[in-house]
C-alpha cells in the first residue's frame, strides 16, 4: 500500500493519521535515503501522539524517548551505528519488550539484532514529492494497514503502483 506526499505538510498530516492508528506497543521500521522524510514523519507522528515541544533527531544519541500519557515512544536513528552489536550494549531488547512503540530509522544497520518489524515504511522521492509505501510484517501490522487503508484522509493519497 502506498501514498503520495506532495510536501512536508502532507508528510506531517499523514504521520498524524498513522499516530491515530498505531497505538500501544509495536515496532515500525522507516527506510529511505537521506532526506527522504523519515525524521519529518517521526516528528509529526510523535507530536500527534501528544508530545509537547521539540522532537530531536536521535542521529548522535541513537535513541530519544518520549513518555506519553498512554504509552512511550522510542525513536531510534541507526544511521551512525558502527556495528549491529552496539544495539545489545545499549539495551535494545529492553526497549523492544517494555510495551513501547519503537520507530527505527535506518533499521538495515541493525539487522541480525533487530527482530522483524510489525510495519515497514519506505519513503522515496518520486520526482514530484514523496511516496510512502507501507508493508506489514506481523498480524499487528496487517491490522494497522487495514485500518489505514480505510481512513478517509488517506484515501485520496492512495496509490496502487
Amino acid at each position: 500500500m502506498s501514498w503520495f506526499l506532495a510536501d512536508e505538510d502532507a508528510t506531517l498530516a499523514v504521520a498524524q493519521v498513522f499516530a491515530e492508528v498505531l497505538q500501544g506497543a509495536g515496532l515500525v521500521f522507516l527506510q529511505g535515503t537521506l532526506g527522504a522524510g523519515k525524521t519529518t514523519f517521526c516528528r509529526g507522528f510523535i507530536q500527534a501522539c501528544g508530545h509537547q515541544g521539540a522532537v530531536r533527531s536521535p542521529t548522535y544519541t541513537l535513541v530519544e524517548e518520549y513518555p506519553l500519557a498512554e504509552h512511550r515512544i522510542c525513536h531510534f536513528d541507526l544511521y551512525r551505528l558502527g556495528d549491529p552489536e552496539e544495539l545489545e550494549f545499549m539495551g535494545i531488547r529492553d526497549y523492544l519488550s517494555d510495551g513501547s512503540l519503537c520507530l527505527i530509522e535506518w533499521p538495515e544497520r541493525g539487522m541480525g539484532i533487530l527482530p522483524a518489524a510489525d510495519l515497514t515504511l519506505n519513503l522515496a522521492d518520486d520526482g514530484h514529492g514523496r511516496r510512502l509505501q507501507a508493508s506489514a510484517g506481523s498480524s499487528l501490522g496487517e491490522s494497522w494497514l487495514q485500518t489505514l487503508q480505510q481512513h478517509s484522509v488517506l484515501q485520496p493519497l492512495q496509490r496502487d503502483d
